[in-house]
């Protein structure tokens, strides 16, 4: 049985995981077969209100503890994700993944991606092991394989990634329902909530996604 990672910023869209798309990997994943191991960083983070859309000053949430209401407790330490126990690695979306797994919120192309994260991005790939991300989470991936040449989508066609090009990224345009595959360095990308859309939709191309991961695994 193939066993994949999958890492996550929390629970929320607006300041950890967005779950329609962490659900869709994970139903997917499940669907196809796989053993599944959900992963996030242990850190406490501000709170943004998805009511009120305000973020607190004060108030904080663990973004471990965030992360297991989706996977319904199943889930372990960044820290601890030994690579080769792995056969590929994937990443959901959220406006977590750019404030609190990496600085691009806040910093954009000057940005720094949290260690453990950077460590298991760079090992996955030396490795030549399948990672797969979706939405903002392809960012993370720019990042750390910067130099390498490698294509990924942020959905639309938008004016703003054309800097990624100082990475030597590509970035193409991708429907929502679609994936964009870069074969030669084993990254998988969908754009999944990078455009204005519906559950249906996003569902719809992770799960091509995944199917495409899980084949190369």
């Amino acid at each position: 049985m193939k066993k994949i990672a999958v890492l996550y910023a929390g629970c929320g869209h607006k300041d950890g995981a967005e779950v329609t798309e962490v659900v869709s990997l994970l139903a997917n994943l499940d669907l196809a077969g796989v053993k599944v191991t959900c992963f996030s960083l242990d850190k406490n983070v501000l709170v943004t209100s998805h009511l009120t859309q305000t973020t607190s000053k004060t108030e904080t949430r663990n973004m471990l503890a965030e992360a297991a209401r989706i996977s319904r407790g199943q889930i372990q330490e960044l820290n601890s994700l030994v690579v080769s126990d792995f056969d590929a690695l994937v990443i959901g979306g959220g406006f977590g993944v750019a404030l609190h797994l990496c600085t691009w919120a806040s910093m954009g192309m000057a940005c720094t991606v949290e260690p453990d994260v950077d460590r298991v991005i760079k090992e996955f790939y030396q490795e030549q092991k399948p990672i797969g991300a979706v939405c903002i989470a392809p960012i993370l991936l720019a990042k750390c394989l910067a130099g390498k040449g490698i294509t990924i989508t942020l959905g639309p066609k938008s004016d703003k990634f054309n800097e990624l090009k100082r990475w030597d990224v590509e970035v193409v345009e991708c429907p929502v329902e679609d994936f964009i595959t870069d074969r030669g360095n084993k990254i998988i990308t969908s754009p999944a909530f990078m455009h204005d859309t519906s559950f249906g939709p996003v569902f719809t191309g992770i799960g091509h996604m995944v199917k495409e991961l899980v084949e190369m695994a």
